[in-house]
């Protein structure tokens, strides 16, 4: 059920496909928007879905299979870059005003050259939701009782548990690089539900999230060679209102098999090897293109 389109300004130029997709994610924002909390709206979703089901053979579930990677091909191209970029119709999200004095200390460091990222820069995991972002290739292994979601940069893998369990007790919840997820299927779409989120920089000068961070997201085929991903964020920190994105991943060509995920680690190049200087810049160590055999 979308909206309609009373009291929306549509520019003359726009085609019935970028309106469908303003109508459709002004909708999904404001689903978001009446929930409280991020577990409140998975539970509406749950509630919502004909048959929320702990698939019991792979035959009920999509063929994911192949190797994906993150795409702005194929969507309106609103949204498919900074998570908290405007939206179509140029809605911008609630910012906290601590989320306010990030961006604006962003802004400077950017002028500045001051880029160093506490993440990427020494080649550890991005972090979720960063992790949807990402580029290079991904692989996404579904069974009835988990879905992995996997990407090969230093072996990033979410585990999406869809076999009826519930979140870990309190006495055994901390901080992840990835949270703690679980799911159901609502015939061909995943719904998840992430917590246990670390307090990490969502990108270069960007917002920082906290540990209050929280997610939903549904993944569903737009086609055979598309997948979509609808998300959520929930972090009273930096929202005052939870935020809305989506996320496209298109299905790489690889006719002959000879494509593989690999496992790779920058570090290993070490010409990828940099630091943070003093003023807080980012500067390679020193470059070298010989090895021994060649002096």
């Amino acid at each position: 059920m979308f909206v309609g389109l009373v009291g929306m300004i549509v520019a003359p130029t726009m085609s019935q496909e970028d309106i469908q997709f303003e109508v459709e994610w002004q909708h999904m924002l404001a689903l978001g928007q009446e929930h409280e909390t991020a577990w409140d709206l998975y539970l509406t979703l749950q509630e919502a879905a004909d048959e929320p089901l702990a698939p019991t053979s792979i035959e009920q579930l999509p063929d994911w299979s192949g190797l994906w990677t993150h795409t702005r091909d194929g969507a309106i191209a609103a949204q498919t870059g900074s998570f908290f970029g405007p939206g179509p119709g140029g809605i911008t999200p609630k910012f906290s005003p601590a989320a306010v004095e990030m961006l604006e200390e962003g802004v400077t460091r950017n002028a500045e050259a001051l880029t160093y990222d506490e993440n990427i820069s020494q080649c550890g995991p991005p972090g979720f939701p960063r992790w949807l972002a990402i580029p290079f290739l991904r692989e996404f292994i579904v069974r009835p009782e988990q879905t992995w979601l996997s990407s090969e940069t230093v072996n990033n893998v979410r585990r999406i548990y869809t076999d009826g369990r519930s979140h870990s007790s309190a006495m055994e919840r901390y901080p992840l690089y990835y949270g703690d997820s679980v799911g159901f299927w609502d015939e061909q779409k995943l719904v998840i539900h992430t917590t246990q989120l670390m307090a990490r920089a969502m990108g270069r000068n960007t917002l920082r999230q906290s540990e209050q961070m929280e997610t939903v997201e549904i993944w569903e085929n737009v086609d055979e060679s598309t997948i979509r991903a609808h998300a959520w964020f929930y972090d009273s920190s930096i929202l005052e209102e939870s935020w809305y994105v989506q996320r496209y991943y298109a299905r790489v060509p690889n006719d002959d098999k000879s494509l593989r995920m690999r496992y790779w680690h920058c570090g290993e190049n070490e010409n990828n090897n940099v630091f943070q200087t003093d003023e807080g810049s980012t500067q390679y160590s020193d470059f070298t293109f010989s090895n021994e055999d060649d002096r």
